[in-house]
């Protein structure tokens, strides 16, 4: 299971931990992600979004 954003597509950026003495350690920062039930082609159907595409309302949540 990928950890990219069904909507947007937004995904893992990797970047660096910076401590105190300058030591830089790999580290991964990932979306935050939520399975919600959304209408997609007139059907429910269960995807994982970003939480900015949810309070943004490209997801539409309405349920019949």
């Amino acid at each position: 299971m990928s950890n990219k954003c069904e909507i947007c597509g937004k995904g893992s950026m990797t970047g660096h931990s910076v401590s105190h003495s300058n030591i830089k350690t790999n580290r991964v920062t990932k979306p935050n992600l939520q399975r919600v039930k959304a209408v997609v082609n007139g059907e429910a159907v269960r995807v994982r979004v970003c939480t900015r595409c949810i309070r943004s309302g490209a997801v539409d949540k309405r349920s019949r």
